[in-house]
C-alpha cells in the first residue's frame, strides 16, 4: 500500500467512533520521505476542528524547541507526526482523556514501515513514552528527559520531551536545564535532518 493509500484508510477510520465525543476525526502526517517523527499523545479541540496537528499553543512551545518554522514543520516530507491517539478523545479530569488505545496498535506499524530507516522520534509526553521507551517507565519524565537522546528497539534513536501543554510551565521552572542544555541539541538534531 502506498503512503497515500494508507493515509487515506486512517482518515476514513472510525475504529472506536462509539467512544468519540466529537466523532472521529483522525490527525496524522507522514510521508516515504519523513526524516522527523513526533509521536505525542493525541489531538485537542482546536486540533480536532481544524484538523492541523499541534494547531495550539502546544504546538507552538513544540515548534519553537525544535527550531521549526511552521512551513517545515507541516511539510509531510520534513516531518512525520503520528499520535498515540489519532482522534480527540474527550475530556476527563483534569484536562483531557488519555489516547484510545486502539489506533497504536491499528496503525503506528503500518506507518512506521513507510518512514525512513534513518529518522530522528520525538517523544512527546509520558504515552509515547511508556509505548516505546517501556525500560525506563519506572522513571519520573524528568529523568527520561534529562537522560536526552536514547535508543528505542522499535524507532532508532528517540529523544524524549515533555508535553509542551501550559502546565510545562512549572516544570521548566523547576528544570531550567531542559531550556539550557536539551532544547539547544534537539535543535541541532533537528536541523541535521531538516
Amino acid at each position: 500500500m502506498s503512503s497515500a493509500a494508507l493515509h487515506d484508510e486512517i482518515k476514513a477510520c472510525t475504529l472506536c467512533a462509539e467512544h468519540l465525543p466529537l466523532g472521529p476525526r483522525p490527525i496524522v502526517q507522514f510521508s516515504s520521505n519523513s526524516r522527523i517523527l513526533i509521536i505525542g499523545q493525541a489531538p485537542g479541540t482546536k486540533v480536532h476542528t481544524s484538523g492541523i496537528p499541534w494547531d495550539d499553543d502546544s504546538g507552538d512551545r513544540l515548534r519553537d524547541w525544535v527550531g521549526l518554522e511552521k512551513s517545515d514543520f507541516y511539510d509531510a516530507a520534513k516531518v512525520a507526526i503520528m499520535p498515540m491517539g489519532f482522534c480527540y478523545p474527550g475530556k476527563a479530569k483534569g484536562g483531557d482523556a488519555p489516547p484510545r488505545k486502539e489506533c497504536a496498535p491499528q496503525w503506528h506499524d503500518q506507518i512506521l514501515a513507510h518512514l525512513p530507516r534513518t529518522r530522528l522520534t520525538l517523544l512527546v509526553g509520558s504515552y509515547a513514552q511508556a509505548q516505546y521507551l517501556p525500560l525506563t517507565r519506572k522513571l519520573s519524565l524528568t529523568d527520561r528527559v534529562g537522560e536526552g537522546e536514547q535508543e528505542s528497539d522499535a524507532l532508532g534513536p528517540v529523544i524524549p520531551l515533555p508535553h509542551p501543554s501550559w502546565r510545562v510551565r512549572m516544570w521548566i521552572g523547576r528544570n531550567p536545564w531542559f531550556e539550557t542544555d536539551i532544547v539547544p541539541r534537539l535543535q541541532t538534531r533537528v536541523a541535521q535532518l531538516v
